[in-house]
């Protein structure tokens, strides 16, 4: 007679706690308070730089905070472990103690998502080496020094103010993105010099928008040629001023932009348009005609933008500031093309 194999039995919760002990090569002495330890330095630090009445003197937006800050915060979780040798503890626990300072930032709203996204490969990284060196330095010592623990966790603090002192670098970018599409110039100008509004459908997928930023809405534009201005909205409440610098009928349109009303609960503190660490300053559209194909006219559609970056780390922020307006460049191209394409489809008819 045949019987059924017995259902195999569910692990024990204890199991799933030993098997990351080992994957971490962690003693099997608990090392919660380690990590614990690691945040609580994390957040202390968090809620000092961003201490207003402090101001510029020490700031979160300084190399101090994003680059040593989590240095330390990796060494004081190592350091401070029960004892361990392995390089996987070395690693495993600063990163989970940062990855839980970060989500606590975005809980307690002292940070928005985008910041934790630009940040936290920074922030993993930096915690990461502090992990490898409280390792180390164990390996070498063999044992805990309360002084060697406080004179790390107060580096930070004594770098901030004379870091302060110093100017911030100002550097300026341009981005530049183009799309070829089957309409005349004069029906590609009829959507760039003033734009109705976009449905969310005309709007494709956007990384710069799941993270934080406002989509388009519309550009109304008041008067005609160099000195009119359009009204550009986004999502949010957002409205840009754009002053026409450069009028060329079916040819180039270019404006110099200014935030005229930037509701603060729209962008994060650190990355708002406008504010002290970046900011937009121009656009320009070009268009140029291609040989015509099926007897389609085309044209090639160019859109530059120049933004200002305003930190003691440009040379790392200006490749997701750069990532960011390309992203929204491409979307707002994507939106001309299929409207001129639609419309000279219509016309022809």
């Amino acid at each position: 007679m045949e019987h059924d194999a017995p259902p195999e039995a569910t692990p024990p919760p204890e199991a799933f706690g030993e098997t990351a002990r080992q994957i971490l090569g962690l003693p099997r002495k608990t090392a919660l308070y380690s990590v614990a330890l690691g945040l609580a330095y994390g957040l202390f630090a968090r809620l000092v730089f961003g201490w207003e009445p402090l101001g510029d003197a020490i700031g979160v937006m300084s190399f101090t905070f994003i680059f040593v800050v989590p240095v330390v915060v990796g060494f004081v979780s190592v350091y401070t472990l029960p004892g361990t040798r392995s390089w996987s503890a070395w690693l495993g626990v600063p990163i989970t103690s940062a990855l839980l300072t970060l989500v606590s930032a975005m809980v307690l709203a002292w940070e928005g998502l985008i910041c934790i996204v630009v940040w936290g490969p920074i922030f993993f990284v930096f915690a990461s080496v502090g992990g490898m060196l409280a390792g180390m330095t164990r390996r070498v010592e063999n044992r805990r020094h309360p002084l060697m623990l406080a004179g790390v966790a107060i580096v930070p603090f004594l770098l901030a103010p004379g870091e302060g002192a110093l100017p911030t670098p100002v550097h300026t970018r341009v981005v530049e993105d183009e799309i070829e599409i089957d309409a005349s110039a004069a029906e590609v100008w009829e959507q760039i010099r003033e734009v109705a509004p976009i449905t969310p459908e005309e709007l494709g997928p956007s990384f710069a928008h799941q993270i934080g930023f406002p989509r388009p809405i519309a550009a109304r534009l008041e008067g005609t040629g160099v000195g009119s201005v359009r009204h550009a909205s986004f999502e949010g409440g957002v409205v840009f001023i754009e002053t026409v610098t450069e009028w060329e009928e079916n040819r180039a349109l270019a404006f110099t932009i200014s935030a005229e009303d930037v509701p603060p609960t729209t962008f994060d503190t650190h990355v708002a348009v406008g504010g002290p660490y970046f900011d937009v300053l121009d656009g320009r559209y070009v268009i140029e005609p291609l040989a015509p194909e099926a007897g389609r006219e085309r044209v090639r559609l160019r859109l530059a933008s120049t933004h200002r970056l305003e930190t003691r780390f440009n040379g790392y922020t200006r490749l997701w500031t750069d990532l960011f307006m390309r992203d929204i460049q491409q979307n707002i191209l994507a939106v001309v093309k299929a409207r001129s394409e639609a419309s000279g489809v219509a016309q022809s008819r």
